[in-house]
């Protein structure tokens, strides 16, 4: 049954456990339930809210479960619990998670090019089929846009570009790409359980819901920009052998702490890097990432920088950026060394203000190259321009 604010006091068993480990022990959660409810800012450590699930605990801190998260049977260690309820909106704060404002109704020019995109921002309906866009590398340009020349968007998706083959998305905060590992183990197609992702939301949007489309690469839920998904298997296999072989283009944009440098950087990433968290370093199961950094803005303490993949790897550049010890403005994962402490933020961002800007592929069917460029969502533009207001 729903239960008031469930408060854990850490005892010796847990010093030095990460948080989502002492939640596990304590409420019987799963791994993936934990790491929702820190993740959605429903848990509060000595009176601070903590949406870091590899945040490392001490004896005899309180730790607080906002009200109506989960529902358990008891809250001793090792008690089960009931799968958790979806929530919008954060019990602490009583505003939704995401803050982005609604769509607007006017076409926007796009900011690599100036010509106006053939789509409106909507997910209501199909997008009408358009044309790329002819390449423009220089993604500075796409920042000088005006703020209120921007588009606007919501917790609904844009689509740039659909056809029989493909569909290209500019994906707004807050919205999950594609159903975990982890959550499809935990819930199969228990799917009333959790929010729907952007893939679920796309078939309807296209007006062919018993047609799912095949997710090609990610983005976090926090990160906004382009994507693309292939309306069958076979398109997505052709798509897939092009981001395996580096063929297709991937280009972010990034708001950073410090004074970052242009340049390459590569390292071998691991699931754990020895304090909780994905990172570089050895071992089975290290994967090759490479990351191309230049930097296109100084500010006071902060940088923008551009950021083009080499290789598409979990967190690559939230990872590259942190250890190279400038990460992201709202970042609370990768902003600090192994075992050490978080890097101070100034910024006042809400999330890691990190932008897939431009992606570019050859069209798997009729060979176009195509490349698609959106500007930075609202959040983003209005951090970069309080940050060269204060130069």
């Amino acid at each position: 049954m729903p239960v008031p604010p469930i408060v854990v006091t850490a005892d010796r068993r847990d010093n030095g456990q990460t948080l989502a480990a002492v939640l596990k022990a304590h409420l019987g959660l799963s791994w993936s339930q934990a790491k929702r409810a820190i993740d959605r800012r429903h848990v509060r450590v000595g009176g601070q809210i903590v949406a870091d699930a590899a945040f490392r605990v001490k004896a005899g801190k309180r730790i607080t479960v906002a009200a109506g998260v989960i529902e358990v049977r008891s809250a001793e260690r090792g008690a089960r619990s009931e799968k958790p309820k979806s929530k919008t909106k954060s019990p602490f704060s009583g505003e939704a998670k995401s803050s982005e404002p609604s769509a607007a109704t006017r076409k926007p020019k796009s900011p690599l090019n100036g010509e106006a995109k053939s789509a409106k921002p909507s997910a209501k309906a199909p997008a009408a089929k358009s044309k790329s866009q002819p390449r423009n590398s220089d993604l500075n340009s796409a920042l000088r846009t005006p703020h209120s020349a921007l588009p606007r968007h919501s917790a609904l998706f844009e689509i740039l570009f659909s056809d029989d083959a493909v569909v290209v998305v500019n994906k707004p905060a807050g919205v999950t790409t594609v159903r975990s590992a982890e959550d499809r183990e935990e819930f199969g197609d228990g799917k009333r359980f959790l929010p729907k992702t952007l893939a679920d939301q796309l078939p309807a949007a296209l007006g062919a819901p018993d047609k799912p489309v095949v997710a090609v690469h990610r983005l976090d839920r926090d990160t906004t920009g382009v994507l693309v998904f292939a309306r069958t298997k076979l398109i997505g296999q052709k798509l897939m052998v092009q981001f395996r072989r580096h063929t297709a283009d991937r280009r972010y944009l990034a708001l950073v702490r410090g004074e970052p440098q242009s340049g390459r950087i590569e390292s071998t990433l691991v699931p754990d890097r020895g304090d909780g968290r994905r990172g570089s370093g050895t071992g089975d199961e290290e994967r090759k990432a490479v990351t191309h950094v230049k930097v296109l803005e100084r500010f006071p303490g902060f940088a923008l920088v551009e950021c083009r993949l080499e290789t598409g790897r979990t967190h690559q550049v939230r990872i590259h950026l942190g250890e190279a010890g400038n990460p992201l403005c709202g970042e609370t994962v990768y902003d600090r060394p192994v075992n050490g402490q978080p890097l101070p933020d100034g910024s006042g961002a809400v999330r890691p203000m990190l932008h897939a800007a431009e992606l570019g592929f050859t069209h798997p069917a009729s060979s176009e190259r195509m490349t698609f460029a959106v500007p930075p969502p609202p959040d983003f533009a209005a951090l970069l321009a309080k940050l060269r207001g204060a130069t």
